[in-house]
């Protein structure tokens, strides 16, 4: 599966796309640690690649790809959820409780972003 197609829904803010590709994945039992290190992304399309994988490996008990080791920080924090841009609640429980994974790389979202329900 193409990392690529999952970072383009989530920076569109497309979460029935990118929840789709997610349980796609889980569904072909897809082993995180083989995913490749996607070529020709920006700094944050590559964050955000980083740390969604790393999210997801950690969720299903799996080690990330070597390659995510790798992608620094974002120098901005980057909201994945459109509204925490503007709702300050919001934005301190992306800060405070959000995925550790997106956290410490200034991604951030809400603590059960792309869970599957």
């Amino acid at each position: 599966m193409d990392i690529r197609s999952l970072v383009e829904a989530l920076l569109c803010f497309d979460a029935l796309a990118a929840r789709q590709w997610v349980a796609d994945a889980i569904n072909s039992d897809l082993r995180w640690s083989d995913i490749a290190r996607p070529s020709g992304l920006n700094p944050i399309e590559l964050a955000v690649a980083a740390g969604v994988v790393e999210m997801l490996a950690q969720r299903n008990g799996q080690d990330p790809p070597a390659w995510t080791r790798d992608v620094p920080p974002l120098q901005e924090p980057f909201y994945l959820v459109k509204a925490a841009a503007t709702m300050p609640r919001l934005q301190q429980l992306c800060r405070q409780e959000g995925p550790e994974p997106l956290r410490w790389r200034g991604i951030l979202a809400p603590p059960e972003f792309l869970t599957i329900a």
